[in-house]
């Protein structure tokens, strides 16, 4: 099945400091590097779209994720202790989801696939762990704890063999060691 994507005006609005105060920073594209527009950033209005933001350049570190509303104190709000320092938004995805997912690196072990959330896969498939996907259709975020929590990561159509290793720097974004627990779809609904 052919991926549609809706195209979708994308808007988030960084502030310097708490409750919307100080220099702002619009943005409604991919940010690899917010250092040239804010020194630093403590509040955010997400206007429209989704967003994943990072507390590294180029999409690295920890992921956060942000839908429609303000968030005053997101660095309280998340249990941040880094400012963010880049951001990239979701494309809205509209069909079919389906991700495959695998206990061991390079697709090994039990395979399970999915198509709806998933809030812990050890009671709902009997896997200890999750440590390599192939997103087949749709986004989604997934999560190193049991009912959507603890450190996230956003996954969108694609292959990730190994978690630990080859994408620590890259797509994982300094993530390395994950394994993940739960996974949930992101949803048009949450636009």
């Amino acid at each position: 099945m052919m991926l549609e994507m809706i195209p979708l005006y994308f808007q988030i609005v960084f502030y310097e400091d708490r409750n919307f105060q100080g220099r702002s920073y619009e943005c409604s594209s991919d940010c690899s590097d917010m250092s040239s527009y804010l020194s630093r950033c403590h509040s955010c209005r997400v206007e429209s779209g989704c967003w994943m933001l990072y507390n590294h350049n180029n999409y690295m570190g920890n992921q956060y994720f942000m839908r429609r509303g303000e968030y005053p104190d997101y660095m309280q709000h998340f249990g941040m202790s880094d400012c963010i320092k880049s951001c990239r938004m979701i494309a809205m995805h509209r069909g079919n989801y389906r991700m495959r997912i695998y206990e061991r690196e390079n697709f090994g072990g039990q395979m399970h696939e999915m198509m709806n959330d998933c809030d812990n896969i050890m009671d709902h498939y009997r896997m200890s762990k999750c440590q390599s996907c192939n997103v087949m259709e749709g986004h989604w975020l997934m999560y190193e704890q049991p009912h959507f929590r603890g450190r996230m990561m956003y996954m969108r159509p694609g292959e990730y063999s190994n978690f630990s290793m080859g994408m620590g720097m890259g797509a994982m974004g300094g993530m390395s060691g994950m394994r993940f627990m739960s996974m949930r779809r992101i949803m048009d609904s949450w636009y």
